[in-house]
This record gives C-alpha cells, sequence and structure tokens, in this order.
C-alpha cells in the first residue's frame, strides 16, 4: 500500500480557494479513480471533486466548513501500488518542509501609520460602514489591512469612498512611517430599516448563493451608474424562421432550438460594430476586450440565478450557439457546470421574456459595462408600408433593454448599440439553414 495527498484543486484562473462544504466519502471508504469525494464551493459555484486515485479513503485532513486554498491537501488515500519501504511498511505522506527563518536584528521596520487593532489578517467587509470598491477590497485584502485600519482611511471618493488612489497613497505612507492627517470624518453608510417581525410571519434563511447575488447585485448599483434605453423590435422574421426550422433541429440534432443564440448572434455582431460597449473599468483605465464572451443568466430551480459564459461566441454559427447554449443552460440547472463556465463574460443577456415580462432593467455584471435584457415577444398591430399605401397588420414584437455604466457609456453609444441589436433580429434572413 502507498499513501498519496489528495489537494484542492485549481478550479479557475481567478479561484484561488474553496470552502468545504460536505464530505462524499468517510474515512474507510473505497473509492474508484476520477469518483466524487466532496462538495466545495468557490465564490463562482458549487461543485464535486473527485479522486485522483483507486483505493481507500484514510484519512480527512480538512473539515466541512473550512476553506483551503488551491494546492493544499485535503485527505489521504491509500492505493495499491509497488511503491513500499524495503521493510514492507507503507510509505509515509511526504511533508512540506518547514524552513526556520531567524529575525535580524539590524532591521527595523516602520511603524504602521495606524493601528490595526493586533490584527494581521485581512479585513472582513461584512461590518464595515461605507461601501469599498472589489479593487479597493483586493489591495487590503493582499496587504493585510485589517478593517479598522481601512476604515480610518480618508476618502476622496463619492460620499467618502476611499480610491485606489487613497489606498495607494496611505501604503505608500505606511512603508515611510509618516502619518496621515485625517481632515475628513469617514463617511457613514445608510443602514437598512428595522424590520418587525410577528408571530405569524415566516423567518426563511438565505442560502450562501442568494448571499452571494444580493452582495453582487448592491456592489454593481453603488459601482455603476446605471442607464437603461429600450428599443421596441419586430421580431417577426426570427418567430417566423424558427417555427419553420425547429423541428428539422429537433430530429437532427436531439435538442430544442430556443431564442436565445438568435438574440446571442446578434449581440455578437452589434459588439462588432461597436467595440466600446465590450469594455471593462479598471480605475481610470478603460480595457477594450479582445474576445467576445456573452454571459446568459439561467433562473435556477432554487429560485436563484447563475450566469454562464459562452466564450468566444463570435466563433459560432447559429447551429453551435444552439448547442452551447443547451448545454450550459441544462448543467447550469443540474449544478454540474464548471467554475471557468462561470467566469471571463465581457456582455451579458438576460431573457425576462421567459416569465412573461415585457422589459426589464437588468443590473450590471461587473466588470462589465453593459447588459441586455429581451422582453416577451407579443402579437401587436403594426402599421406597415405596401406598393399601394400603409396597412395594418399583426407582427410579433418584442422589447429590448440595455442597462448600461454611464461613467463609461453615454447615451449616444448606448441607445446606438441597443438599436443596432434590433436591427440585427429585423433583418433576419428567414432562408437560412441550419
Amino acid at each position: 500500500m502507498a499513501l498519496v495527498e489528495l489537494v484542492m484543486p485549481k478550479m479557475g484562473e481567478s479561484i484561488m480557494e474553496a470552502t468545504i462544504l460536505s464530505w462524499l466519502k468517510k474515512p474507510g471508504d473505497k473509492i474508484e479513480q476520477d469518483e466524487s469525494v466532496l462538495e466545495v464551493a468557490t465564490d463562482k459555484v458549487d461543485t464535486e471533486v473527485p479522486s485522483t486515485h483507486a483505493g481507500v479513503l484514510k484519512e480527512i485532513l480538512a473539515k466541512e466548513g473550512e476553506v483551503v486554498q488551491v494546492g493544499k491537501p485535503i485527505a489521504v488515500i491509500a492505493t495499491e501500488s509497488e511503491a513500499v519501504q524495503p521493510d514492507g511498511k507503507e510509505k509515509p505522506v511526504q511533508q512540506p518542509e518547514i524552513k526556520k527563518v531567524e529575525a535580524k536584528e539590524s532591521i527595523q521596520e516602520p511603524a504602521p501609520v495606524l493601528q490595526s487593532n493586533g490584527s494581521s489578517h485581512p479585513a472582513d467587509f461584512k461590518s464595515a460602514s461605507r461601501f469599498y470598491s472589489p479593487l479597493v477590497k483586493n489591495i487590503a485584502k493582499e496587504e493585510n489591512i485589517a478593517l479598522a485600519e481601512l476604515e480610518a482611511i480618508p476618502g476622496t471618493g463619492q460620499e467618502g469612498r476611499v480610491t485606489k488612489k487613497d489606498i495607494m497613497a496611505y501604503l505608500e505612507n505606511r512603508k515611510l512611517g509618516k502619518a496621515i492627517q485625517v481632515t475628513a470624518p469617514a463617511y457613514k453608510s445608510p443602514q437598512p430599516a428595522p424590520v418587525s417581525i410577528s408571530g405569524g410571519d415566516e423567518i426563511i434563511q438565505m442560502d450562501r448563493m442568494r448571499k452571494m447575488i444580493a452582495e453582487r447585485m448592491v456592489d454593481s448599483k453603488r459601482i455603476s451608474p446605471h442607464v437603461t434605453s429600450f428599443v421596441e423590435a419586430d421580431v417577426s422574421n426570427i418567430v417566423y424562421w424558427r417555427n419553420k426550422v425547429k423541428n428539422d433541429f429537433q430530429n437532427r440534432f436531439g435538442e430544442s432550438l430556443t431564442f436565445t443564440p438568435i438574440f446571442v448572434e446578434a449581440l455578437v455582431n452589434a459588439i462588432k460594430d461597436f467595440p466600446m460597449i465590450n469594455i471593462q473599468v479598471d480605475g481610470d483605465r478603460i480595457i477594450r476586450k479582445k474576445e467576445i464572451n456573452i454571459g446568459m443568466a439561467v433562473a435556477l430551480p432554487t429560485g436563484n440565478l447563475i450566469v454562464p459564459v459562452i466564450k468566444n461566441a463570435d466563433q459560432y454559427n447559429i447551429t453551435g450557439l444552439a448547442k452551447i447554449v443547451n448545454d450550459l443552460a441544462n448543467r447550469a440547472r443540474e449544478n454540474k457546470l464548471k467554475p471557468d463556465e462561470l467566469t471571463g463574460g465581457t456582455y451579458t443577456l438576460t431573457n425576462v421574456g421567459s416569465f412573461g415580462n415585457v422589459m426589464g432593467t437588468p443590473i450590471i455584471v461587473q466588470p462589465q459595462v453593459g447588459i441586455m435584457a429581451t422582453g416577451a415577444i407579443q402579437k401587436k398591430p403594426a402599421v406597415v408600408e405596401t406598393p399601394y399605401g400603409d396597412a395594418i397588420v399583426v407582427r410579433h414584437k418584442m422589447f429590448l433593454s440595455h442597462s448600461y455604466d454611464h461613467r463609461v457609456v453615454d447615451g449616444a453609444l448606448g441607445g446606438s448599440f441597443v438599436r443596432r441589436v434590433a436591427d440585427y433580429l429585423e433583418k433576419f434572413d428567414i432562408n437560412r439553414t441550419v
């Protein structure tokens, strides 16, 4: 027998840690290679971790609820192997070498500018009295700035917010051992009104995903000044075309053809025409993204929402988009998405029409600068031009709602973009094949 360590796997470029949700196996259980051993949660998705070896689960090293860094051991598996000691004993698990570092008396670090009540841990923002952007939060975590220390930094941003410039200036002064003159009191963010609870009320505890969604939605509204533009599009062509080809598509590919891939294709074409919609904001820099990655909002059976991403959406034809849309939506509802499939979006689509809504004002998925909602398709009387004069006919109409970040997208660009999406939908070729 040989002992091997099961480590926390890397589940995405930006994911450095995960929380142990539950162990699916207990010590002494036999496990097969690639069999799921535990469930973990990242800030993107819940997923199962498979075993890298076949054998017996000998020891669990990380308890449920524990946050573990990627690459750290979480369990020990006893495997069948020729790698045994000459005396026949099990090969011990190699422990990482710990090097002792002796303190040098000759080096004196300058005292920090503000006291952090003895804590060397990064800030916990749940009890923060004011809003901090994701960039400032990341800097605070990297530099191990405790919340009390961060709260004392005067902010020059709107409503007293701490900007990147503020926190970087503070860090520079702290390195030099200089004190910061606090010239303005810290801004106190509004607190929610107290809720009264009577005997007949039901209290429902938010699950982890709902808490995460709530925090991100509030952050997005604070970060981006939202503006929404609306256009009503005549989508009769796509309705007629889909009705004509959907049965053939089902027979050939074994899956349904929805409107979503058609909407995604129109978005991609419009983004190519207006590339300054496909951007992100980094402080005072605008990052124009090379890839066109379309996120699509999917409602889950639990009532929560998740946004898988179609990477390089501009490289698919309508059939390819239909297949990837169905695959991502199905696996999202079955909780089988990989963390990487929830990252890297550059623009997002949400279909509020699937709930019978005619329009909406969606909230931007940070750090993107735009999101589009497609409403319910309705039959309406419309005036059309004919060689014999105007006539009233029944057409299929749909509202498009485009919410955009007014820091970097003005009304001309935001309005022109949604109009261009409508143009592509209205001019859809009904003679296309799949």
